[in-house]
């Protein structure tokens, strides 16, 4: 037995550096385990976050740790078609129909989900200032799962374009509120000279953040318009977007903007500028299979499996994500009854809230390299140190329910 595993071993190592390897077995295991999850009636994309898992650091290693860090520029690429996807739902006509609806239910179910999950962590016994980030990071919510699933489903009707609405402006609610929350627990903590003036100045950065990711949006929206308005075949129209997506892409995260905030202005502002933009989202539509398989799967494999060996993270994670779930679920059925929408969006939306990613993890490690945790005593910097690992912990396993929850969702609320 061990010298076939040593064989087996030797293989791994001689292929798994290269980035071509890396992409060609994901996309493959993928696949395969994609059609098993389809089989059990679970979402594809569910399949794709398994094989990642089985593919990872955790499980074989066939996609270590640095091939991740490589990898990691297909999720950009994907990412930035998926916004440039959400974006195109935002027509001046839709939003004329649903009106004001899908502004005060992002802001219900964002304010009522920090205030749930921070209080559910100040019951347990949790620190005010990690209970209050940990109740900021938890308002976000990933995008990508619900849309590809709706794409997959080919969903349609007013419940589709109130969940892209508020998906959409979910993660700059989510960046405000941590912004505000970090701001005062700096000065709280007043960790070193001049911390409060410091972390105040977060707010400022925020806003500055957001309106420049949007004018970078608006830009890339504008420039896409120009230079494909007079192009009708369908194969130089993707070479011209592509090449487009990935340029302002780059450019939001080298001027560290968002790159999913500024494709969605800029699919906004193509469906806007003109009665031919659907072309344009049709033209990318090509591409969208193997690059939503290769982001989920590499998604899955940066979960950490070894985090299930900490009881206490298994109780603190478990917490979080049971909180979070109730949170988001209450505060859209409560922002849906305000704004006096269908029942079936009321019901039903706030299933779709549930997957957990990108932002998250992004805010995490905000927490780790800001002067906060460096400057902090001991025992605030391990209780500041263990929110990593709970918010890790509570994405593995909001990646791994919240796709089934979501596509739930979507046969349930939206015409199919």
């Amino acid at each position: 037995m061990q010298p076939m595993l040593d064989i087996l071993i030797t293989i791994r190592d001689t292929f798994n550096h290269h980035i071509v390897f890396g992409i060609g077995i994901l996309l493959v295991v993928g696949y395969y385990v994609g059609k098993l999850a389809e089989k059990v009636r679970l979402p594809a994309i569910t399949g794709y976050i398994i094989a990642g898992v089985l593919l990872g650091d955790s499980m074989t290693g066939l996609i270590h740790a640095e091939m991740t860090d490589t990898l990691r520029n297909i999720t950009d690429v994907a990412l930035g078609i998926i916004a440039i996807t959400i974006g195109s739902e935002f027509s001046a006509a839709k939003l004329r129909r649903l009106g004001p609806g899908i502004l005060i239910i992002t802001i219900v179910q964002l304010l009522f989900t920090f205030l749930v999950v921070s209080g559910v962590l100040l019951l347990f016994g949790m620190e005010s200032y990690s209970a209050f980030l940990l109740g900021a990071i938890g308002s976000a919510t990933a995008p990508a799962a619900t849309v590809v699933i709706i794409q997959n489903l080919r969903a349609r009707g007013d419940f589709v374009d109130t969940l892209y609405g508020v998906v959409a402006l979910d993660d700059a609610g989510c960046v405000i509120i941590f912004a505000g929350v970090f701001a005062l627990i700096g000065g709280m903590l007043g960790v070193g000279e001049g911390a409060g003036g410091f972390f105040l100045a977060t707010l400022g950065h925020a806003a500055v953040e957001i309106s420049l990711s949007v004018l970078l949006g608006l830009a890339e929206g504008v420039v896409m318009h120009i230079l494909t308005f007079r192009i009708t075949r369908p194969n130089a129209l993707l070479i011209i977007l592509l090449g487009l997506i990935l340029l302002f892409t780059a450019i939001a995260i080298s001027l560290h903007l968002s790159p999913l905030l500024a494709n969605m202005v800029a699919g906004a502002v193509i469906i806007n500028l003109s009665r031919r933009g659907n072309r344009i989202f049709q033209a990318i539509r090509p591409l969208t299979p193997p690059l939503y398989a290769a982001f989920f799967a590499i998604a899955g494999t940066e979960l950490n499996l070894g985090l299930l060996g900490n009881w206490w993270i298994l109780l603190l994670g478990s917490i979080y994500v049971i909180s979070r779930g109730v949170g988001k679920y209450s505060g859209v059925w409560l922002g849906a009854q305000l704004a006096g929408t269908d029942r079936k969006t009321r019901d039903y939306l706030g299933f779709s809230m549930i997957p957990q990613a990108g932002v998250a993890i992004g805010l995490v490690l905000l927490i780790q390299a800001s002067p906060l945790l460096a400057g902090a005593p001991p025992p605030v910097a391990a209780s500041l140190a263990r929110i990593v690992n709970i918010v890790l912990f509570a994405v593995m396993i909001n990646e791994l329910i919240g796709p089934p929850l979501s596509k739930m969702a979507i046969i349930k609320g939206a015409e199919l």
